[in-house]
């Protein structure tokens, strides 16, 4: 099996030349394979009036990228559209407009997302990263073979429904769970976790569980998210039908793995639709996502629609349904605390950016913290 780093140094060859990426092997003359459709066409009909082809890119690394289109995979350029801006560069998934001919070749332009999948990226300075573009279905992978961590799922799911498509958790890894009564419990706390979103326990090793996320993935773009070790490779592997993928073995001390997928790459399924899978990720870092956060936590966020007071903490005010959910043992604590972490660092994120929000949460800071004094000041003064 070829390495990933091989494939890295063996897709940078002359510009125009069939790629030696996964996909090469087998690019179809049909882009619709690939995902294009009347909407894309109608929307790349002025770039094909300048004579340029249409492809989808499939591999970006070091400026360039992989594109198939209707003649197969070639390599192109992408300097005419590299701005400053990291949240317009070129991306895995992106529909783009491409120089019939030259050397180099460039892609001379990208069609508008549908949808994108971002996170925040580790730098200090306030900057998202485009992880996948005119993704459909976001699978989050998540390891049976380590402790679950709720709240990180929660990360990606908000994330996900950020970007505009339809999350999914794929419980991996489900054989090292054999007994079905604990599997079910598992199922259950993620099913708790993730409102409204289709929840699969998967064995890709003994092939348990396939068919239903083959059926779901079948129709359209999805993107395979996940930790290091959550066995995305195997998963992709056996969507694929064939060891395209690199596979590694996981560390029994922790459950985790090293890096095998090094590049985001799209990849055509037998069965229809297509599949970015994407190098194990550290850090989920929020981006821009309230809209998503409030999805994930629905029911905390319909919960509080009901509360006496609209700028209710939901700490100790009178008639707050959120407290009096949890007191009855209706919402979990956890979900709450997990609810105001996403929330506080969304806004930091965000306020980053906009000066007016930051302006309002300093407002904010400035009038708790005035309450606080003053309740203070009271209990001093029923103390003396």
């Amino acid at each position: 099996m070829t390495s990933s780093s091989s494939r890295s140094s063996g897709s940078s060859g002359s510009s125009g030349s069939l790629s030696s990426s996964p996909t090469s092997s087998a690019a179809p003359r049909d882009l619709t394979a690939y995902g294009w459709d009347e909407a894309w066409a109608e929307a790349f009909a002025l770039h094909a009036a300048e004579g340029l082809l249409p492809g989808r890119v499939i591999r970006v690394d070091r400026g360039q990228c992989d594109v198939v289109g209707a003649g197969g995979v070639l390599r192109a350029d992408t300097a005419f559209v590299t701005p400053h801006d990291p949240m317009r560069v070129v991306c895995t998934g992106d529909w783009v407009a491409v120089e019939p001919g030259g050397n180099p070749r460039y892609v001379r332009t990208c069609l508008p997302r549908r949808t994108a999948f971002v996170r925040s990226t580790s730098s200090k300075r306030s900057e998202g990263q485009i992880l996948a573009a005119n993704v459909d279905h976001a699978i989050i992978a998540v390891s049976l073979g380590a402790e679950l961590d709720l709240g990180r799922i929660e990360r990606f799911l908000a994330l996900a429904w950020e970007s505009g498509a339809q999350p999914v958790v794929v419980l991996t890894k489900a054989d090292l769970v054999p007994d079905a009564v604990t599997r079910s419990y598992l199922v259950q706390d993620v099913e708790t976790t993730a409102p409204a979103v289709p929840v699969l326990a998967v064995s890709a090793a003994r092939g348990e569980g396939l068919d239903v996320l083959t059926a779901l993935v079948s129709g359209g773009t999805s993107v395979l998210l996940g930790q290091s070790g959550a066995g995305k490779s195997t998963l992709a592997n056996a969507l694929l039908g064939e060891d395209v993928m690199d596979v590694q073995a996981i560390r029994d001390i922790d459950g985790k793995g090293r890096h095998t997928t090094t590049t985001r790459n799209l990849l055509a399924l037998r069965g229809g639709g297509v599949l970015i899978d994407t190098p194990g990720l550290r850090g989920v870092g929020l981006w821009d996502a309230e809209t998503g956060v409030g999805q994930v936590f629905s029911e905390i966020e319909e919960l509080a629609a009901r509360c006496r007071f609209h700028d209710c903490a939901h700490d100790s005010e009178p008639g707050c349904a959120v407290r009096a959910a949890i007191e009855d043992g209706d919402l979990p604590v956890r979900r709450l605390e997990s609810y105001r972490k996403l929330k506080r660092e969304n806004q930091r994120i965000v306020a980053k950016t906009d000066a007016r929000l930051r302006a309002e949460l300093r407002k904010d800071w400035k009038r708790k913290g005035a309450q606080g004094r003053a309740a203070m000041e009271a209990k001093r003064g029923r103390l003396r």
